[in-house]
C-alpha cells in the first residue's frame, strides 16, 4: 500500500512540476519608437475598459518634416491560447482580420488611424476621436463579414483611444508609420525617436480579470498567516518551558509564509494603482517563495522521520536533508527568476522544470518511506499516542494527494486538452490551489504538534522510553508462557523491588548529574539515532538477565 500512495504522489510532483507559473499582467507599457515599429500588447480586460496611448517627445529634436499615422487593431476572442499562446509574427498578421482563425472561436474587433500632421501635433494631448469607434462580431472563416456594428454611447477622453467591450481575452496591435511631405523622397527619410504609452484602465484600476481573483487571494491568505502565526506565538508564549524542537521549525514556516503572501499581495497591489511592477520586488517575492517551499518540504520531511519525538537527533540525515533543501531552493529560484524576467523558455526552461520534477518525486519517495518507518516502530513500541498523531498526519498527506491527483486531472482537462480555452477566469486557481493545500497542511502540524502542557509525552526520551518498551516487550511474554498455570513459590518481594527501584533511581541521577548531556550529543550522535544498535543493546542487557 505505500509503494502505491508513494507511485501515486511522484506522478503528481511530476505533472505539478510542469505547470507553467503564472506571472501578473501589467497595465501600462512604454515603447520607444525609433524607425518603422509595431508593436503587440496582450491582456485580459473588463468590459468598458478605456484604451489610452500617449506620445512623449525623446531628448533629441524631431524633424518638423514628418508626419506620422498610426493604425490600431483590437480583437477581442472567447479563446485564452488565440491571444496569449500566439507569436508576434503570427499576430501581425492578424492585423485588420475580419473573421475567425477557426470556427466556433467567436469574438469582435475594433480598428481605426490617426493621422499627425508634424511632431508638435504627436506630442500635444489631445481627444483623438469625436466618438469611440464602433467594434464588429468576426465571421466564420468561409462567410463574408459581418456588417453589423455596435455603437458606444459615451464619448472619448483625452488620449482615449478605444473601449473593450466585453470581460475577455484582447489582442492590442499598434502599427507606426512615418511619412515625408511631399518635397522630401522616402530615401532622405530622417531618424527620429519618440516613447509610445499604452494605458488599460478599468473597473478596478489597472487590474485585470484574470489578477484581480488572485489578488483577493493572497489578501485572504496573509491574513489566514497572520491568524496562524497569532494562535502559535500565543501556544509558545503560554508553555514556553515545554515547548519541543520541531515546534520553532513550525513557527519559522509560518513566518516565511505570512512574508510570502504580504510581499505578492503588495505586488498586485502595485500593478493596480500603477499599472506597472518594480522588477526587484517582483524578483525577492520569488526567492521569498522559493525559500519558503523549500523550508515546507524541509519541514514535511523532519516530521516524517520523527525528528524530536521519536528520534532525538537526526545524525548523517541532516547532510541529506540540507543537500535536498538547498537543491531545490537553487532550482525553484532559477525557474521564477527567469520566468518573471521573460527568460523562461526552451533548455533552460526544460532543465529546470526536469529537476524541480526529479527533486519533488524525491522528496515525496522520501517522505512516504520515512512515514512508514516510524509508524511501524511506534508499533513495535506500542506508543499509541505519538502512533495516534502520526496516524492523523499520514491520513491527511494521503488525502492531499488524493485531493491534488483529483485537481491535476481537473485542470488537465479544462486548460490543457482543448483547442480553445475558454476558461480563462479559472486560470488563477491552478496558483491558488497549490498554496492552499500547503496551507491546509501545516494548519493540521500546527494542530497535532501544538505546545501544550503535556508537550514533553510527544518528545523523545531516550533512557526512559526505551526501559518501559522493554517492560511491555517482556509482559505479554510472561502472560503467555504462563498462562493457566499457577504460579507457586512465589511471593511478593515489596522490600527487593523498592530496593530495585531506589537503585535504578540513583543510577539514572548519577548519570544526569555526572555526564553532560552535551557530551553524550558529541560522542553519540549516531548510535542513539540507528535501531540495529538499540536492539543489540537490548539483547545483550537480555542476556545478562
Amino acid at each position: 500500500m505505500p509503494s502505491v500512495q508513494v507511485h501515486r504522489l511522484c506522478l503528481l510532483l511530476s505533472a505539478l512540476a510542469f505547470r507553467p507559473g503564472l506571472t501578473a499582467e501589467v497595465s501600462v507599457w512604454s515603447v520607444g519608437i525609433n524607425s518603422t515599429q509595431d508593436a503587440v500588447f496582450r491582456r485580459t480586460l473588463y468590459a468598458n475598459t478605456t484604451i489610452y496611448m500617449k506620445f512623449q517627445r525623446d531628448k533629441r529634436p524631431c524633424n518638423k518634416n514628418l508626419s506620422f499615422n498610426i493604425s490600431w487593431y483590437l480583437r477581442s476572442s472567447v479563446c485564452y491560447n488565440e491571444v496569449f499562446n500566439t507569436s508576434d509574427n503570427k499576430a501581425m498578421n492578424m492585423f485588420g482580420m475580419e473573421h475567425m482563425l477557426k470556427d466556433g472561436w467567436s469574438g469582435f474587433y475594433s480598428q481605426g488611424y490617426m493621422y499627425f500632421e508634424n511632431c508638435s501635433s504627436l506630442f500635444s494631448p489631445k481627444v483623438y476621436y469625436p466618438d469611440f469607434n464602433p467594434y464588429q462580431p468576426l465571421s466564420s472563416p468561409k462567410s463574408d463579414p459581418s456588417n453589423q456594428s455596435h455603437i458606444w454611447p459615451d464619448k472619448p477622453d483625452i488620449s482615449a483611444v478605444a473601449k473593450a467591450w466585453e470581460d475577455s481575452p484582447y489582442l492590442f496591435i499598434v502599427k507606426v508609420h512615418p511619412q515625408l511631405h511631399d518635397d522630401y523622397s522616402e530615401s532622405e527619410l530622417p531618424n527620429f525617436n519618440f516613447l509610445m504609452k499604452v494605458e488599460m484602465m478599468g473597473p478596478h484600476e489597472y487590474s485585470s480579470p484574470a489578477d484581480w481573483p488572485l489578488m483577493m487571494f493572497f489578501m485572504v491568505m496573509c491574513i489566514v498567516y497572520v491568524l496562524f502565526g497569532a494562535l502559535w506565538l500565543f501556544w509558545c508564549a503560554c508553555y514556553w518551558r515545554d515547548l519541543l524542537r520541531i515546534q520553532f521549525w513550525i513557527g519559522a514556516v509560518i513566518i516565511l509564509g505570512m512574508l510570502e503572501k504580504a510581499v505578492f499581495y503588495s505586488e498586485y497591489q502595485s500593478i493596480r494603482y500603477k499599472g506597472d511592477y518594480v522588477l526587484g520586488a517582483v524578483i525577492f517575492a520569488e526567492l521569498l517563495s522559493a525559500l519558503k517551499r523549500s523550508l515546507a518540504r524541509i519541514l514535511v520531511l523532519i516530521v516524517s522521520l520523527g525528528y524530536g519525538i521519536v528520534k532525538p537527533r537526526l545524525g548523517t540525515t541532516v547532510h541529506r536533508l540540507v543537500a535536498v533543501g538547498l537543491l531545490y531552493l537553487l532550482f525553484s529560484s532559477v525557474e521564477g527568476v527567469l520566468r518573471v524576467t521573460g527568460g523562461f523558455y526552451g533548455t533552460v526552461a526544460l532543465v529546470a522544470n526536469l529537476s524541480l520534477s526529479l527533486i519533488d518525486s524525491c522528496v515525496m519517495w522520501w517522505i512516504f518511506i520515512s512515514l512508514s518507518q516510524t509508524t511501524r516502530l511506534l508499533k513495535l513500541r506500542r506508543n499509541v499516542v505519538k502512533l495516534s498523531l502520526y496516524q492523523h498526519f499520514t491520513n491527511t498527506l494521503i488525502f492531499s494527494v488524493v485531493a491534488s491527483i483529483i485537481f491535476i486531472i481537473w485542470t488537465t482537462k479544462v486548460f490543457k486538452l482543448v483547442d480553445c480555452q475558454r476558461g480563462w477566469r479559472d486560470l488563477w486557481v491552478d496558483d491558488a490551489f497549490w498554496r492552499l493545500l500547503f496551507s491546509t497542511i501545516l494548519l493540521v502540524i500546527m494542530v497535532l504538534l501544538r505546545p501544550s502542557a503535556n508537550s514533553q509525552r510527544f518528545s523523545h526520551s531516550p533512557l526512559i522510553d526505551e526501559e518501559d518498551d522493554e517492560d511491555e516487550a517482556k509482559e505479554p511474554m510472561i502472560n503467555e508462557a504462563f498462562e493457566g498455570m499457577k504460579m507457586r513459590g512465589s511471593k511478593p518481594d515489596t522490600n527487593g523491588s523498592q530496593k530495585l527501584l531506589s537503585k535504578e533511581d540513583e543510577d539514572l541521577k548519577w548519570v544526569e548529574e555526572n555526564i553532560p548531556t552535551t557530551v553524550a550529543d558529541v560522542a553519540l550522535p549516531v548510535m542513539l539515532d540507528e535501531e540495529e544498535e538499540i536492539l543489540k543493546t537490548k539483547m545483550e542487557r537480555s542476556k545478562m538477565e
